[in-house]
């Protein structure tokens, strides 16, 4: 790979997925610039190995001042909002940022000649799968919320403009990102906080008393939302997979990135008893609107084509990473 293939932009590299992927494309010798806005990423979170420019995926003359400076090769689009029930109150402040910001670095790709971009897409895309069986790419995609209508509004776009232009993408559709580095340095940190393992963490650490289970009464075995917990060091791994991916074969291609194991939010709770030894309240309270019953990925597909191989197949092993990141940092970064 020459010189020029080495140099990535991370769009959102100040948020938690994004710190993640800023850390592995360094530990992988890439040239990494970020670009975010910080409205809910950490500076704190930015490898200082990184060059960092503070703007909008929507500001297009940022965008260009930035490709104009960096000679990027690929992009790495993570910056989205990505909280299901505000997007079900305001859908508009979801279309605004998120298709918004993806039209207009397109548009800025394609006027500096930047050939390549890997999007975090999401399961969200899906919406409730028939029979709740696992998820695969060809399976239809029927968003049931505007977080997931967005990121599949994301994906068309960039499949419509690949056909029009030069540009290659891989859309990776990610299930639940989960855990934190192994090193303990940098994790998960938001305000406020909508995930399910950091919160379960807060409440085994004693920032909150009860931990809220929203609703007993979907069609699983124990009544909880089961989902797929893939630890955010696999998530990235895969995006490096992509990267080289694009480069050998030029080819535009989705997949879907899980564990492809089911974990209800109760199983959850009593693994994170186990790991941390806290006994962690917990209440059940009424559902939240647009949730989906099961989410599990079918991903042979990512390891076929891509690969990909994840490391972290044992939900206690991802949950003890998160464990480990909220005793080093209780206050995220706050401190």
């Amino acid at each position: 790979m020459d010189k020029q293939n080495k140099n990535i932009l991370v769009a959102g590299g100040a948020g938690y997925i994004g710190s993640h992927m800023v850390q592995k494309l360094l530990d992988e010798n890439y040239k990494v610039t970020v670009i975010d806005n910080l409205s809910t990423g950490h500076k704190e979170a930015i490898n200082p190995e990184a060059i960092f420019y503070q703007g909008d995926t929507r500001d297009k003359q940022f965008l260009d001042s930035v490709f104009a400076k960096e000679n990027i090769n690929t992009v790495i689009h993570m910056d989205a909002f990505s909280i299901v029930p505000e997007s079900m109150k305001d859908p508009l402040k979801y279309f605004d940022n998120n298709v918004i910001g993806m039209i207009k670095l397109l548009e800025s790709m394609v006027d500096n000649n930047v050939p390549n971009i890997v999007f975090s897409s999401t399961a969200a895309t899906f919406g409730n799968p028939i029979n709740n069986k696992k998820i695969a790419e060809t399976d239809p995609q029927n968003p049931i919320n505007p977080y997931g209508e967005s990121k599949l509004m994301m994906e068309r776009i960039m499949n419509w403009v690949s056909k029009a232009t030069n540009i290659n993408y891989v859309a990776l559709r990610y299930f639940n990102a989960s855990g934190a580095h192994p090193s303990g340095k940098i994790g998960e940190d938001h305000h406020p906080e909508t995930h399910l393992i950091p919160i379960v963490m807060q409440t085994a650490y004693g920032q909150r008393r009860t931990l809220k289970i929203f609703g007993d009464d979907y069609n699983t075995e124990d009544g909880t939302n089961v989902r797929d917990y893939v630890h955010i060091d696999d998530l990235a791994d895969a995006h490096i997979l992509a990267l080289k991916y694009l480069n050998d074969t030029k080819n535009s291609d989705s997949f879907n990135l899980g564990s492809s194991t089911g974990f209800s939010v109760k199983q959850i709770v009593d693994a994170a008893r186990k790991v941390t030894g806290k006994p962690i309240d917990a209440e059940i309270s009424s559902r939240r609107p647009g949730d989906p019953d099961v989410l599990v990925a079918d991903s042979s597909k990512a390891k076929k084509v891509l690969g990909w191989t994840p490391n972290y197949d044992n939900v206690e092993d991802i949950i003890e990473t998160a464990w480990n990141w909220k005793k080093n940092n209780p206050n995220g970064y706050q401190e």
